[in-house]
């Protein structure tokens, strides 16, 4: 393997383990950008009307997990000369173990804005329309089972874990949304908009029961009572006890050009959503919001396969040990647990198959202070819900918005077990084009993974080195906004008509 392809695997490795996503920017907020109304339908920009085309105008990044680094994934070995992984016999298995919760979650997105379209309709009433491409996932795993795998079963001997707070979720697909913001008196502005939403693809588990007891033999008896539905384009073959056997892909899905616009517009998987939010000002300087975004849900109709595991049954275990003494490959390892979780599934009989999945929303609280006309200061608390899981931030913000010309914000932002965040903003205006990048959640203290195997392009290795990697010492989450807004026009009017330009 060549150095080149060494380096391109370790970066590969790294959005692998920290599943690239996205999700609403804290420091977005208090920019004057046409995208705020994603985060509350009721703020808008000072332009009188904005543009956004496919791709340019907006894609958005992040990455994030509650309970691994990067350099707990990938390290210098003991020695210095090479890299080493969690596999490697000279890994410090206990400390990685340390690190896992009760409830590990990763909950990747990925959000691409296919068209946007805002602009003032009368004296106080702003329109928005916005089409964007969206993946999502939400993984919950039990700190039980992790436990289980690293560290092997004979401390578990006789003791059942409850494993029901696993969870399994990911959805493609598309949403349209049609907003209005409007001033209700001087003080009160109120937006909401509602979503069309279009399923393309979408997995869930339906865990309504699920334990592993260890046995005294050291086998694993799983107690299940849970349901894997999919829509998708998949073939599932079965033995004959009506077990899982292979999925295959079902390439006549995609045989004509009708077929594929068909599955493209998602249109037999469709669901509903809803964004509200409000903004009060006590006076010109000081000013409140509150806003509930992304409530909603998909019903999945197209491509339907449901499978069932509702029973008992005994395999040799999960013991990742015998990978680290040598007496199994993981590969090995890997093949014994699906064959058994295969034996443990069969294919229901369901008369009206379709299965609804809902969407996790998020519920903003906002203040800013307004120093002068142009810089103000901000708080932000932004809680995301996951079924019964709550994921929060709380961002202080330092902000500078020149009209249209110039924005820029400073961030810090407690989230996802850390405190060392930063975030920073730039947009600038040059003509109708308004280009824009953020950045969430920046980690502060970085290392160097050091090997001779790898060479490093200019300009990282003059600054860290020949043969070294800059990898943050703590970076669990890291989200990114880009894009290009076509922006017209600075000013919005209150009823009196007198030009008033929003400094927030």
């Amino acid at each position: 393997m060549t150095r080149k392809i060494k380096y391109i695997l370790i970066m590969l490795l790294t959005f692998i383990v920290y599943h690239s996503a996205a999700q609403n920017s804290q420091v977005l907020y208090y920019m004057n950008l046409p995208q705020r109304h994603f985060l509350n339908p009721a703020i808008r920009a000072t332009n009188s009307v904005y543009i956004g085309l496919p791709v340019i105008s907006g894609i958005n990044l992040n990455i994030n997990n509650n309970f691994v680094n990067f350099s707990d994934v990938i390290m210098n070995s003991p020695t210095g000369d090479s890299l080493i992984t969690i596999l490697h016999p000279s890994y410090d298995i206990k400390r990685f173990i340390s690190k896992f919760k009760d409830a590990n979650y990763i909950a990747p997105e990925a959000l691409v804005q296919l068209f946007g379209l805002g602009f003032n309709a009368g004296k106080d009433l702003y329109i928005f329309l916005d089409i964007n491409e969206r993946v999502d996932a939400n993984v919950a795993i039990p700190g039980d089972l992790f436990r289980l795998a690293f560290e092997g079963n004979e401390q578990f001997v006789g003791n059942k874990m409850d494993l029901s707070t696993l969870r399994f979720d990911v959805k493609y697909y598309r949403e349209a949304g049609l907003g209005f913001s409007k001033n209700f008196s001087d003080k009160l502005r109120l937006g909401v908009k509602g979503k069309l939403l279009f399923g393309i693809a979408g997995a869930s588990i339906d865990n309504r029961s699920l334990d592993i007891t260890v046995n005294d033999d050291y086998t694993h008896t799983l107690n299940a009572d849970l349901m894997l539905n999919f829509s998708a384009p998949i073939d599932v073959t079965l033995t004959g006890q009506n077990n899982i056997d292979k999925f295959d892909f079902d390439s006549t899905a995609f045989d004509d050009t009708d077929k594929i616009i068909d599955y493209i517009l998602g249109k037999k998987n469709m669901g509903l959503g809803i964004d509200i939010g409000a903004e009060y000002s006590f006076s010109d300087k000081l000013k409140v919001s509150a806003a509930i975004t992304d409530l909603g849900y998909i019903n999945w109709k197209r491509d339907i396969t449901n499978l069932k595991a509702e029973s008992q049954f005994t395999f040799s275990g999960i013991d990742l040990l015998e990978v680290y003494k040598g007496n199994m490959t993981f590969d090995s390892l890997g093949q014994e647990l699906l064959d058994s979780l295969k034996a443990s599934f069969f294919l229901t009989d369901v008369a009206q198959p379709e299965f609804k999945t809902s969407l996790p929303f998020g519920v903003t609280f906002g203040g800013s202070y307004n120093l002068t006309k142009s810089i103000s200061i901000g708080i932000l608390s932004y809680t995301k819900v996951i079924g019964k899981q709550l994921q929060e931030a709380l961002t202080l913000s330092a902000n500078i918005n020149l009209g249209n010309a110039l924005s820029t914000s400073f961030a810090y932002t407690a989230a996802n077990s850390r405190y060392d965040n930063l975030g920073a903003g730039l947009a600038f205006r040059a003509g109708w084009f308004q280009f824009y990048f953020l950045a969430d959640r920046i980690p502060v203290v970085w290392n160097r993974i050091v090997s001779k195997d790898i060479e490093i392009p200019e300009p990282i290795s003059s600054i860290f080195g020949e043969n070294a990697i800059p990898v943050p010492t703590s970076w669990n989450t890291i989200h990114l906004r880009f894009g290009m807004n076509f922006a017209f026009g600075n000013k919005i009017k209150k009823k009196d008509d007198k030009p008033m330009v929003l400094v927030e």
